[in-house]
């Protein structure tokens, strides 16, 4: 990881429907533009994700999604209007920053959701995007969702007992409905009940990860970010993400042209490598590393292979050529262990 770095710019982007984006600026700002999107949904934008970056080559622009981080309104005042925070309205609001900032075209970076948020902001834009790196590939398909917040119970099946009764839901409720109850919950006027949803929700969450060793990031979010981060959530996995299921890998070849690389842990239980794969299959120009030890939230190995690929695109222009390397190298997963 690169040094802490501060931005040198930052600003409130008004986006219409009585929302303001939250942006910042770091590095070079005459270097290569890299816009890093933050996972959740609902996450916020965390200074740690630009030190991936060499800031003496990118110029890095982070932002705060709809209604969480330093963004207005915030998500956890049950007053704020979800219905005017869609995942294309995600897209719409990632263009008017780019035009904002006098950007042509950049380079995305995320993972989990923002790996969901990247692919369709590229589909819908893909002239304006040079390349793409993705740590934990999702695409928030209803039958994802479905196994993370019911499949992987088998894993964890008193955990998700106490999930399932945070929702009054009996036995054997469907992911989605389980989703759509405490989507409701999460509505209720009532704080109290709407802590004690997102605390049952982030304990869920952190029981899926819990294998991984690395605390527990969900329930460490406090008072209102982790309100507003939860809603958020359950808000679009009620709705599939607000895409057609199956739409990102079906619609990848729209992504032909644009070098990706692709990194996936192997003991990802929140999102098997399944996904991973499929996309890899349906894009033509992306990489998949997966890492043999790695979880979600990723492990020495991710970050090496997320450096390398930042590394090389930091001295590409952004065509496929550019980055030639054979088909089968593009296809293929490399099994990777992590450094010790």
């Amino acid at each position: 990881m690169f040094a802490e770095l501060a931005p040198h710019d930052e600003g409130m982007l008004d986006v219409g429907d009585g929302n303001h984006v939250y942006w910042s600026v770091a590095g070079n700002p005459e270097g290569k533009p890299a816009l890093v999107v933050h996972g959740g949904p609902g996450s916020g934008s965390s200074p740690n994700a630009r030190r991936v970056f060499d800031p003496a080559v990118y110029r890095i622009v982070q932002f705060d999604q709809r209604g969480c981080g330093r963004s207005t309104p915030h998500a956890s005042d049950p007053a704020t209007d979800l219905s005017v925070n869609t995942t294309d309205h995600l897209i719409a609001d990632m263009e008017r920053l780019r035009i904002h900032l006098g950007i042509d075209r950049w380079l995305l970076y995320g993972g989990s959701w923002g790996s969901t948020l990247i692919l369709a902001y590229a589909e819908t834009h893909p002239e304006r995007v040079t390349e793409i790196v993705i740590a934990a590939v999702t695409t928030t398909r209803r039958s994802e969702t479905a196994w993370l917040y019911e499949g992987v119970g088998r894993y964890f099946p008193e955990a998700h007992e106490r999930f399932r009764a945070g929702a009054d839901a009996p036995p054997h409720t469907g992911g989605q409905d389980l989703i759509r109850a405490y989507a409701a919950l999460m509505n209720h006027p009532d704080r109290s009940v709407r802590e004690k949803a997102a605390a049952d929700w982030c304990t869920w969450e952190d029981a899926v990860l819990s294998l991984e060793g690395q605390g527990t990031p969900y329930m460490d979010r406090v008072d209102d970010t982790r309100l507003g981060f939860v809603r958020i959530c359950a808000h679009y996995f009620a709705h599939g993400a607000f895409l057609e299921e199956g739409a990102l890998i079906r619609d990848a070849h729209r992504l032909a042209g644009i070098p990706g690389v692709l990194v996936h842990g192997r003991l990802d239980l929140g999102g098997p490598a399944a996904t991973a794969w499929e996309l890899a299959q349906a894009w033509p120009d992306a990489e998949l590393h997966i890492v043999a030890s790695g979880g979600h939230l990723g492990v020495d190995g991710t970050r090496t292979h997320v450096k390398d690929a930042l590394a090389r695109f930091g001295t590409a222009t952004g065509t496929a050529a550019d980055t030639a390397t054979t088909g089968a190298t593009r296809t293929a997963a490399t099994e990777t262990t992590p450094e010790r």
